[in-house]
């Protein structure tokens, strides 16, 4: 059993990485597409800030990932391997395909499949996918909204200063509007997987309290939390931070050339409009715990501020394929995931547990 629990945590790892490969484009895409930054300066940038969101936000948003989508009862190691399993796979077939889907929104899936398929809808906390599912529509129409808005208040300020001067000052200042948004996206989505791994150690812990290794790991969380409330251990917070900052680093290079150019033709003013726009709903969402997709936020932030342009400066058909990729995204995982916990029920022995 420790060996399998030593596995999955490998495994939400990895999905971790893979998180910020593809969600690397929505940190970095504006400042590439603008030249504010080399895309090297870049990545790097972003990694740092990304980083320091573990010193700024509480684990609200870990909290709800592990106890506010499927009643923590029916968690195990191979409910959480299945979530992952499927998971990781739909984000590699979107990072290769270049297509900037949500990876908050494939774990949500994953969790919601094999609970669904195995215990039954009861045991799905349906107002915390509820609100989710609200924020797939909300958050990338409030970034749409702010971005607009944003960028028509500086066209005004700004109207009768030179394009040159304009553009060399927010190249400048999206350093900071990058920076801010690299923040949010670190106390978004950098706190989503650990919040699955804490709830899976919990779990393993509370079967096994003597194993040596358990007790390492998750010992004194366990004790932390009361024996039944949620604690994140250190260990967990600095490694899934770091490397989701990795995974940025590595980059998917398909993904951003995709939200840096293939949605719109951004000038600084406008890369600095929908960093910030964006930096806003996700750090507001952050504050509240509400996992919320950056992909879907940074996305409709560009689009708002193309939209200043003009309707025809939105390039439609890339949005239709992004927006496809969205709404097929925890349909498609749920499947996934609960297939895969179905086969390891019932061709692998798996045991399911009595509730």
């Amino acid at each position: 059993m420790v060996a399998i629990v030593l596995i999955t945590v490998i495994i939400a790892l990895l999905f971790n990485f893979t998180n910020g490969m593809n969600d690397a484009a929505n940190c970095i895409a504006s400042v590439i597409a603008t030249k504010a930054l080399p895309p090297k300066a870049a990545v790097a940038w972003a990694a740092f800030w990304q980083i320091m969101a573990l010193f700024v936000f509480d684990m609200t948003v870990a909290s709800t990932m592990g106890k506010g989508i499927v009643n923590e009862v029916c968690i195990d190691v191979y409910l959480i391997l299945a979530a992952l399993l499927g998971s990781v796979l739909w984000i590699f077939i979107c990072t290769k395909l270049g297509l900037p889907i949500s990876a908050s929104h494939a774990l949500v899936g994953g969790l919601i499949g094999p609970v669904w398929f195995v215990y039954g809808s009861q045991y799905l906390i349906h107002s915390g996918i509820a609100l989710i599912i609200a924020f797939i529509v909300i958050s990338p129409l409030l970034g749409t909204v702010l971005g607009f808005f944003l960028n028509c208040l500086f066209m005004a300020i700004f109207r009768h200063t030179k394009v040159k001067t304009v553009d060399r000052l927010f190249r400048r200042m999206q350093l900071v509007s990058s920076a801010a948004f690299s923040l949010g996206f670190g106390g978004n989505d950098g706190q989503k997987t650990m919040g699955v791994i804490a709830i899976l150690l919990a779990s393993a812990f509370a079967a096994d309290p003597d194993n040596r290794i358990m007790q390492l790991l998750y010992g004194n969380g366990f004790l932390a939390a009361g024996g039944d409330g949620f604690f994140v251990p250190v260990w967990l917070k600095f490694t899934c931070y770091g490397l989701i900052a990795l995974g940025t680093i590595t980059g998917g290079w398909k993904v951003i050339r995709t939200l840096g150019d293939g949605l719109s033709k951004l000038y600084p003013v406008q890369g600095f409009c929908a960093e910030m726009s964006g930096a806003i709903t996700l750090i507001i969402t952050a504050l509240f715990g509400i996992p919320v997709s950056t992909t879907h936020t940074i996305t409709g932030s560009i689009i708002g501020t193309g939209l200043t342009k003009g309707v025809k400066n939105v390039k439609w058909l890339t949005a239709k394929n992004i927006v496809w990729a969205w709404v097929l995204t925890i349909p498609c995982v749920i499947v996934v995931s609960g297939l895969i916990y179905l086969a390891m029920v019932h061709w692998l022995g798996v045991p399911v547990k009595a509730l």
